[in-house]
């Protein structure tokens, strides 16, 4: 798979290149930081921040959004260790949808893919973020099993994660933001 950070015409030019090789670098870094922890995803064949363009390997499978309501408590499991695996090592994925996890096709085995909006960060608050994007993802695409299923899968996360009390409990307060909230 091909992956390039197009040119944002409504930028400055001088702005839209900087961001799109920050962006792409920092991609490449987490996917290579992901290999060495032999972590379910995209295997980085290689990098061009000229081009700003990412080249690596194709995950063959359905989409978890395809398939989570049919085995939802069991594949509920695996997002949630895959979820403290990152978080361990201090990765936010920032985009924890459905739509960005495949069940691998020959494996059976979740792989999470475009890390896009992936950084590092050993803060609480962080994590915690990532937790609600996964919530609210479950909440409007998998209403007929939620919240059963994001109950599952941060009792997983509970289980993975020594310190996810305390990202719980900021998420929590996460939870709380915004408009129209009592």
């Amino acid at each position: 798979v091909l992956k390039e950070r197009l040119a944002k015409g409504y930028r400055l030019p001088e702005i839209d290149n900087s961001l799109r090789k920050f962006r792409t670098r920092r991609e490449a870094k987490v996917l290579t930081r992901l290999e060495e922890m032999n972590f379910p995803a995209p295997h980085l064949q290689e990098f061009c921040d000229k081009r700003m363009s990412i080249l690596m390997d194709f995950v063959p499978g359905e989409q978890l959004k395809e398939v989570i309501e049919d085995d939802y408590q069991l594949l509920a499991k695996e997002i949630g260790e895959k979820v403290a695996k990152l978080h361990l090592k201090d990765i936010v994925h920032g985009d924890l949808t459905t739509s960005n996890m495949i069940q691998h096709q020959e494996t059976g085995e979740l792989n999470l893919i475009d890390f896009g909006l992936s950084f590092f960060s050993d803060k609480v608050e962080d994590k915690a973020v990532d937790l609600f994007l996964l919530d609210r993802a479950l909440e409007s695409k998998h209403w007929k099993v939620y919240p059963e299923v994001f109950e599952n899968v941060v009792e997983s996360y509970r289980k993975n994660y020594p310190e996810a009390k305390k990202v719980l409990e900021r998420f929590n307060i996460v939870k709380k933001r915004g408009r129209n909230k009592k």
